[in-house]
């Protein structure tokens, strides 16, 4: 074993690289189905199967090899985001078709693997819940209850507005609470925080923009919470609930549409949790990881050419 450079490393091939994110995702559908059911697993097969269909339509349509981008597993870890960012009872069309909007327009519309401006995931998250928000905003309740509620931020927000209502009687009043955010979403949480840690471990994703964005989003909501705690939930609150875990490992760090230099991921990542935070308290959707990935995407081309790390050699102002 070398203990000094050079280093002679594997190369990462796109097929291994996918592959462990979706390694990393198992532990997030285990504890989806030991805490709300089976039904993602239908959701999961949905997806994967009308992606496979649509990317081979597409290549073929586009003169590419269908063995060498079917094969590549890319498609397959849109598909699981979209089926793990869609309500597991939505109707079979609505994933359907989100999946198709990923593949066709968000991916193969901008040129394919690698050229996607806007992540495919989210661009069809955000689509969906624009053009059905009642379907998009009905979630399967913990086991044993197995009825279809809010979501813990939508519940809060709905009974925030209340008049004199505050976070601890709407926790209270409310059953889709649990002991930090949601009943069962907690365990989804920690399961996405173990898949991500997975892929820091595994280097395919570095530290930058999930520490930058559960930080700052930690220290924005601490600071509301602080301020008024009856009006603002605390900061573990926000990172237990919603799209919070997911967005700071599997979505934001998305290698074609994230940012990529060191001090720009930083920037990335807290640009991303302020928007989350604006968007779930002030905003008119209870959670805002979708729209913050949109909007944060635009910005990364600015991002990344103001911080770029000074040519090796040459003297700088931009050190990371």
């Amino acid at each position: 074993m070398l203990n000094n450079s050079p280093y002679v490393r594997r190369p990462a091939s796109v097929t291994r690289v996918m592959g462990t994110v979706l390694a990393a995702l198992v532990p997030a559908i285990g504890a989806y189905v030991w805490q709300f059911g089976p039904a993602i697993l239908g959701q999961l097969l949905l997806a994967t199967l009308t992606a496979l269909a649509c990317e081979a339509a597409m290549l073929a349509a586009r003169g590419k090899p269908l063995r060498l981008f079917l094969t590549d597993l890319s498609v397959v870890v849109t598909a699981w985001l979209i089926a793990l960012a869609f309500p597991a009872t939505a109707p079979w069309w609505l994933v359907v078709s989100g999946t198709a909007i990923a593949v066709v327009v968000a991916k193969h519309l901008y040129g394919g693997l690698g050229q996607n401006t806007f992540n495919p995931a989210m661009v069809a998250y955000a689509v969906m819940l624009v053009a059905f928000p009642a379907l998009m905003s009905q979630w399967p309740s913990a086991l044993p209850d197995a009825i279809t509620s809010a979501t813990p931020l939508d519940a809060l927000r709905t009974g925030l507005r209340e008049a004199g209502a505050s976070v601890a009687s709407v926790r209270a009043d409310g059953s889709v609470f649990g002991s930090l955010a949601g009943r069962g979403w907690e365990w989804l949480a920690l399961a996405y925080l173990i898949g991500g840690l997975l892929l820091i471990q595994q280097r395919i994703i570095t530290w930058h923009i999930p520490v930058g964005f559960i930080l700052a989003l930690a220290a924005i909501s601490g600071a509301f919470w602080l301020a008024d705690s009856a009006r603002y939930a605390s900061p573990v609150f926000h990172l237990a609930a919603g799209g919070s875990m997911l967005g700071a490992f599997f979505i934001f760090t998305d290698p074609v549409s994230a940012s990529t230099t060191p001090r720009g991921k930083l920037i990335y990542a807290a640009a991303a949790a302020l928007l989350v935070y604006l968007i779930r308290v002030f905003g008119a959707y209870p959670d805002g990881v979708a729209f913050a990935t949109l909007l944060m995407n635009i910005l990364v081309p600015l991002i990344d050419m103001k911080t770029q790390p000074p040519v090796f050699g040459h003297k700088g102002d931009n050190k990371v």
